[in-house]
């Protein structure tokens, strides 16, 4: 049963940084950074975004392990509907991540390290975009999961 807790913790948590950073770098920081030109700007985002993504790996992988072993625990037959539906939302929220650092996260990086910055530009307009569709869907993660919604 402790371990059921731990699997329960480790996952809360890898949402929370998750979805946490999601919040934190769409509605804070991406708006507070058109005070800088462009280069600074795109700079930044290429540290900031390199930290977050390495943290987003670790989270991502502890929040898909300790809910497949949860599933695990209850049997998947027995499991309340919202888990399957939490399932695939966060099946769908990893590819939509791995689809950011396979196109254009390195597209990102190699402009920023050329400076060209209307490539950037248009590389983290995209990383934006598919941050916005994740953070919407991790929210709604979230609320289906303490919810339940009739699941």
């Amino acid at each position: 049963m402790r371990l059921h807790y731990l699997m329960l913790f480790l996952h809360i948590f890898g949402v929370v940084v998750w979805v946490g950073g999601m919040l934190f770098a769409h509605v804070c920081l991406r708006p507070s950074l058109d005070i800088l030109a462009p280069s600074d700007r795109l700079t930044l985002m290429r540290a900031v975004l390199g930290r977050f993504f390495s943290l987003v790996w670790a989270a991502m992988t502890v929040t898909l392990v300790s809910g497949a072993w949860m599933f695990a625990e209850v049997g998947v037959r027995h499991a309340p509907g919202a888990w399957h539906v939490m399932a695939l939302t966060g099946l769908v929220m990893a590819s939509v991540f791995v689809s950011i650092w396979f196109g254009p996260w390195p597209a990102l990086t190699l402009a920023v390290s050329a400076q060209d910055w209307a490539a950037g530009a248009g590389a983290l307009a995209r990383i934006r975009q598919r941050v916005g569709f994740n953070l919407v869907l991790g929210l709604a993660t979230i609320a289906l999961g303490t919810l339940g919604l009739g699941l």
